[in-house]
């Protein structure tokens, strides 16, 4: 039962670091309606691919970005075609291995942990998961 808590409180700490992320480039980047936006706004060449906003550090890639904190703590999310935020249980282990004390769950316990914050968190497509709105 302990490592369930654990891999719940993991998939708490990613929804909430993406908050976080959220808030500061929407701060530092004022034209951003949500986080999406960052592709969009990459992509026209008003931010490079790569860089740092405030207290991340960010890399644009495909349909997503990764971004790190100051304490090295890595979120990479993708954007659903609607602009929703979309992660997987890969970037959750990721984002658990990342953290100041790392914490390496097994992809049964993250799926167990994701399925339990039903209806906060719902499944888009097989394996992937958003916050709800």
């Amino acid at each position: 039962m302990e490592r369930v808590g654990a891999a719940r409180d993991l998939v708490l700490g990613y929804v909430h670091a993406l908050n976080a992320i959220d808030g500061a480039m929407r701060v530092a980047i004022p034209s951003l309606e949500r986080l999406a936006d960052v592709l969009g706004v990459a992509r026209s060449r008003q931010i490079s691919r790569s860089g740092h906003i405030g207290t991340y550090s960010y890399t644009v890639h495909g349909t997503g970005c990764r971004f790190v904190s100051g304490n090295g703590t890595e979120v990479d999310v993708d954007f659903a075609t609607d602009g929703s935020e979309v992660f997987d249980l890969w970037r959750l282990r990721w984002y658990g291995l990342s953290l100041p004390e790392p914490l390496d769950l097994t992809d049964q316990d993250l799926r167990a942990a994701v399925r339990s914050l039903h209806p906060l968190l719902t499944e888009v497509r097989p394996g992937w998961f958003s916050v709800a709105n």
